[in-house]
């Protein structure tokens, strides 16, 4: 049995909740984008957030609906989950030419991982549902592409932005900006850190992805069939 996985998606921006800190301790970026404050702005991370949880409490269909909502927003590691599960039916009727054509979009900013995948999800194809993904490639472009998505997530950073305690023109001051740690600790960050402008202007923020995803790249785990136990040989053994 074969199977494909994202590596590096599950854990990256949006991943293991990080060990608890000491009240004076640096507050890490991943602690700083993992929180609620954050997140709440951000509605590509919020909604893959949620994805990710709906997948590991065994909530597929949920988790489909999560990231379908992220990808509205240009995530495209949540368009690449969505190809995964149509790929392999997870939570959805499996459909291999539109998990192709939702790979293919999530490679539209050529991160080399996606761009790997997008190829192996091709030479499994066959004639028809190549061209049946090619046809249907148009209308999730249309929908979800960078010149379509990209807006939606720049306007909610911007309204975001404006939001922001002190100005409109990114002075912060003295502001401290409180977040929930782990275990509902709460967490002092200086606003200027917090309102790094990576975070919220649409350009460096998109910068800042790109910063992330070019740099990783799928694994391929291969299973093999299941083989009994031999008498006397434990799990362990067989190792």
């Amino acid at each position: 049995m074969r199977h494909l996985i994202l590596a590096g998606i599950i854990g990256v921006l949006v991943g293991a909740v990080p060990a608890v800190l000491p009240a004076h301790a640096q507050v890490s970026e991943e602690q700083l984008v993992n929180s609620e404050t954050f997140m709440s702005a951000h509605p590509d991370l919020r909604f893959r957030h949620l994805g990710l949880q709906a997948r590991e409490e065994g909530k597929q269909e949920r988790a489909f609906v999560f990231f379908r909502r992220a990808a509205r927003y240009a995530d495209k590691v949540s368009q690449a989950m969505v190809a995964e599960m149509l790929w392999n039916g997870e939570g959805v009727a499996q459909d291999r030419a539109l998990g192709y054509a939702w790979m293919d979009l999530a490679a539209e900013r050529a991160y080399p991982g996606f761009l790997t995948l997008r190829e192996r999800y091709w030479k499994e194809l066959d004639a028809q549902q190549r061209e049946e993904a090619v046809r249907r490639g148009d209308a999730v472009y249309a929908e979800y592409g960078d010149a379509a998505a990209r807006p939606r997530i720049d306007a909610a950073l911007r309204r975001a932005r404006s939001r922001m305690t002190g100005s409109r023109t990114g002075f912060t001051g003295t502001l401290q900006v409180f977040i929930a740690g782990p275990n509902g600790q709460m967490l002092s960050i200086d606003g200027s850190r917090f309102y790094d402008p990576k975070y919220w202007d649409p350009d460096l923020y998109q910068a800042w992805h790109d910063a992330v995803w070019m740099q990783l790249r799928p694994g391929r785990v291969d299973i093999g069939d299941v083989e009994p136990l031999r008498p006397g040989e434990t799990a362990d053994d067989a190792d």
